[in-house]
């Protein structure tokens, strides 16, 4: 458990109050500094409060990758999850939609690790949703397409984690995922490294920053 997703719930609940419609919390860091983790741990906390429960969606920013064929067309495959294979357009389109005041049901796509491929409107948001969690790397970059995400969000939190760590950890997770080990070193070292050199600065525009799930700054 994120050990201080309480006073997270805390925040989510105070934005709620706040306005009339939906808020959008993103979630964001460089790649495996923990930001699911703290997601999952958000969402099933939310689900055990009074004043959160059945109250809060989740549209994840992984949807949002490039199809592999459009991968390779674009010359892109060995560089997916740079910001420009993701359709930072259409996302931002998305949490447009989730924030209009008269509430529609809005429907995003999910990614199926399994087969590395997005999988359209999978998701949907309902009109009881008063907030929205998405998470992402590329959440507070503020470069070409994505200028128009950090407009869209009322709070972000950033995760952030030890490079040592973080770089095992993927590691581990692409071994997981089928890699073998040399290659997933490889991968991180000239795909997820070069990821993490663009978003770790945009830290400093975050609400609240995170080390390892306990909260160590906020605005």
């Amino acid at each position: 458990m994120t050990p201080d997703v309480d006073r997270l719930l805390d925040r989510l609940e105070a934005l709620r109050r706040q306005h009339s419609r939906r808020v959008v919390v993103g979630v964001a860091g460089p790649p495996g500094a923990g930001k699911t983790t703290l997601v999952v741990d958000v969402l099933a906390g939310a689900a055990a409060r009074p004043g959160l429960a059945g109250r809060v969606g989740h549209v994840p920013m992984d949807g949002f990758h490039l199809s592999n064929a459009e991968l390779d067309r674009l010359g892109r495959r060995d560089r997916k999850g740079a910001p420009d294979t993701f359709d930072a357009r259409a996302y931002a389109g998305v949490l447009a939609a989730v924030r209009d005041p008269r509430r529609p049901v809005v429907t995003a796509p999910s990614f199926d690790h399994a087969v590395g491929e997005p999988v359209p409107d999978s998701i949907a948001v309902p009109t009881g949703a008063d907030v929205v969690v998405t998470e992402g790397n590329y959440l507070l970059l503020g470069e070409g397409d994505w200028k128009a995400v950090p407009p869209l969000l009322d709070e972000v939190w950033f995760c952030a984690l030890d490079d040592t760590v973080r770089r095992e950890r993927l590691i581990a997770r692409h071994v997981d995922a089928g890699r073998e080990p040399e290659d997933a070193r490889a991968w991180v070292a000239r795909s997820d490294e070069a990821n993490a050199l663009l978003v770790t600065p945009t830290a400093a525009h975050a609400d609240v920053v995170l080390l390892d799930g306990r909260v160590v700054g906020q605005g």
